[in-house]
């Protein structure tokens, strides 16, 4: 046969046996079909599988999108979807309520309801296991921040793979600092292999709220777009990647986490701060002085969370 001839032949019989390799793993592992309560049309944290390979979270919980022992419950369980269908490649985190992508963790529930939840998959409390099975995952992971992502907002953020921000109308915040907290959903182990040292405890100690263009400039998050293009931007972004071959894009994933991901072990030593931190005396008093300012509550002292903790250290 000519060489020609023969190298053509040779790549057709290549493309046979890829596609054959393809449709035996695509047999061989059925998706995961299964309906959970956040695909209901009011769930405070809502499903939509947007395609198959495509879902979207989406914090609807108003008027703050505070997350407390329940919503983790909530995520933990879209997470388990996640690990286990065989078809979704990318899934997009997003808020339908206007100013808060995530506010913060909910400070006003009796501390053992956080304490006494049981361990998740990892052994960890399910805070700190809740963002290593996200970053974890084969899936890839986009938050598209719109209005306050703090505390946990900000984590849960930083465990995703990639961060895309309101130019005008983002805004992240670690403001525990100025409520007498430390930080418990592991950015004191993400931030500075994300934006090095000095600018992770600049984040982390002065406790100040971070606009998207700065957050941007930091490498807080990938980029900031203009807020009337960032619904389009993410969704093409999410569509591309849900274009690719699984399984190539779930190793891509694999051996940059392997270069890049804080071991597991640094999360829950955040949590169990946090934990300590919360029942400190000097804590309790800072926490009380601004739930009665209107902590929790849509506000100045919400909207302005950075600002609000350094008026208590100014008295």
């Amino acid at each position: 046969m000519h060489t020609s001839l023969k190298r053509i032949a040779g790549a057709v019989a290549l493309a046979a046996t890829l596609a054959g390799v393809a449709a035996a793993a695509q047999a061989a592992t059925p998706a995961t079909t299964a309906a959970i309560g956040a695909e209901a049309a009011n769930a405070r944290i809502r499903l939509t599988r947007v395609t198959p390979a495509y879902w979207k979270v989406t914090f609807a919980s108003p008027p703050l999108n505070i997350v407390g022992p329940a919503e983790v419950r909530e995520l933990a369980k879209i997470v388990d979807l996640l690990e286990t269908d065989q078809r979704v490649q990318v899934v997009v985190f997003d808020s339908n309520v206007e100013g808060n992508f995530m506010a913060h963790y909910d400070l006003l529930k009796p501390l053992e309801d956080s304490t006494g939840m049981r361990p998740g998959p990892t052994g960890m409390h399910p805070v700190p296991d809740l963002m290593v099975r996200i970053a974890r995952l084969s899936v890839v992971s986009i938050v598209s921040i719109r209005g306050r992502a703090s505390g946990i907002g900000s984590e849960l953020a930083l465990a995703a793979d990639l961060r895309f921000i309101s130019r005008e109308k983002g805004v992240l915040s670690q403001f525990e600092v100025g409520a007498g907290m430390v930080p418990g959903g592991g950015p004191m182990a993400r931030l500075p292999r994300l934006v090095g040292r000095g600018r992770a405890l600049e984040i982390l100690v002065a406790g100040e709220d971070i606009d998207g263009a700065l957050a941007e400039r930091y490498g807080y998050v990938n980029r900031a777009v203009p807020d009337a293009e960032l619904d389009g931007f993410v969704d093409a972004m999410a569509r591309r990647i849900a274009s690719f071959e699984r399984q190539t894009v779930a190793d891509i994933k694999r051996l940059v986490d392997v270069a890049s991901l804080p071991p597991d072990a640094e999360m829950q030593v955040g949590w169990d701060a946090f934990i300590g931190s919360v029942q400190r005396p000097g804590t309790q008093r800072r926490l009380q002085d601004l739930v009665r300012r209107g902590m929790q509550t849509p506000g100045d002292v919400e909207t302005h969370l950075g600002r609000a903790t350094a008026e208590y250290q100014a008295k």
